[in-house]
């Protein structure tokens, strides 16, 4: 696809991974809304980046709906929606606490969700659109005390495929991206520690892939690509 010119939402926009990908559209001439719960960050980033803000809960059925209204009524139409808003959760199994399973799941995956089906809506009627949900290597195996992250994970590839073979019919793309361990301040937030190491993947590498994938002429797509250092130790 041209990216200049297109009209692009990020959700998770506001630092980290999504962050990156706003700034690299913006960078390509697209036209980016961010969106996250965090109304102070956004607005900064937002500012920083040269994007319009748009805040909102994604797993919040009235915030999806509005976020995706108030998008369109801005911009007129909705070219790619790159689903990347996320939160993580790491505890062994027999400690894993049911409010936070419960509410990683609410983000991770009927947030995700819920955004896709809100933009699906006009990429069908458009006849075509590009969705990019921003998954992880953990969605591909899973690791010790990983239950809700692997599990939200997993649950987003198994939609993706449903909405790949629902929406190719539409001239719509549907893409998965893996990304391996990815410096930012993720792990923290999900009560993890976080090695920083010159070797490891910063969120500009997961930028530049998943604007390689978009480019790809219209008549074709990469259905699925994972991320890793290539020599993280």
């Amino acid at each position: 696809m041209e990216i200049s010119g297109a009209k692009a939402l990020v959700t998770g926009g506001s630092e980290g991974i999504g962050r990156a990908i706003a700034e690299a559209l913006v960078a390509a001439g697209a036209e980016v809304a961010i969106n996250a719960r965090r109304r102070d960050v956004l607005d900064e980033t937002a500012a920083a980046i040269g994007a319009l803000a748009l805040p909102g809960d994604v797993s919040v059925e009235a915030d999806a709906i509005a976020c995706v209204r108030a998008f369109v009524a801005r911009f007129g139409r909705i070219d790619i929606l790159v689903n990347n808003a996320g939160v993580g959760y790491h505890a062994p199994l027999v400690d894993v606490e049911r409010a936070r399973f419960d509410a990683l799941l609410a983000v991770n995956v009927t947030g995700a969700m819920l955004m896709a089906r809100e933009a699906a809506r006009h990429f069908i009627r458009q006849r075509s659109g590009h969705l990019v949900n921003i998954s992880s290597t953990s969605g591909l195996k899973g690791d010790a005390g990983a239950t809700a992250y692997a599990a939200s994970k997993f649950a987003l590839r198994g939609m993706t495929e449903c909405w790949r073979a629902e929406l190719r019919r539409h001239d719509v793309r549907v893409m998965l991206v893996n990304p391996s361990e990815v410096l930012t301040g993720f792990s923290a937030k999900a009560g993890g520690r976080q090695q920083a190491s010159a070797k490891k993947l910063r969120p500009k590498e997961i930028a530049d892939a998943v604007l390689g994938a978009l480019r790809i002429d219209d008549r074709g797509f990469i259905p699925e690509l994972s991320v890793f250092a290539t020599n993280p130790f």
